[in-house]
């Protein structure tokens, strides 16, 4: 009888031990395949693994209304959802539901101004907010010096 001290001997010597490392052996590689493909889903049809799928831009549609900001001078040169680089003077400017690349026409609620931007990033993450502008747009709806206005965002017709 084995003491307890000693693990109990088996009845075929030489057998147990290599013959559970071989089962190690060939059951590891398939365990780790089998979770290999659980680990990310697959992507959704005609997107890719490498990145998001380019948005479409809108194609008209209902406006949005709400706050207006505009974009503080540090995010100028900093890069934009869309890769590109954020310029103060451009026609730039951030909504979170407006596809990147759509068109839109913003108008200052409070004065009647207008002003048409390209949607290159994501944002404004402040609640109530909808379209964050140039600071150039900005001046064209005259609410540099409020900082934020009411507006409407109107996504445009492409032709």
């Amino acid at each position: 009888m084995p003491t307890r001290c000693q693990p109990p001997q088996s009845t075929r010597p030489g057998f147990a031990r290599p013959a559970l490392m071989a089962m190690l052996i060939l059951a590891a590689p398939l365990a780790l395949t089998a979770c290999a493909g659980a680990a990310e889903p697959p992507p959704a049809q005609g997107a890719s693994r490498t990145g998001p799928e380019p948005a479409r831009p809108a194609q008209g549609g209902p406006a949005q209304r709400g706050e207006a900001s505009f974009y503080h001078d540090k995010f100028h040169g900093r890069t934009m959802a869309n890769g590109e680089t954020f310029d103060q003077n451009s026609d730039s400017a951030a909504s979170k539901t407006l596809p990147l690349g759509t068109k839109a026409q913003v108008k200052n609620l409070e004065n009647g101004r207008t002003a048409t931007v390209t949607i290159e990033d994501r944002g404004p993450f402040v609640d109530g907010r909808v379209v964050d502008v140039s600071k150039s747009t900005a001046r064209k709806l005259d609410m540099v010096e409020d900082g934020t206005a009411p507006v409407e965002v109107r996504p445009l017709r492409n032709n």
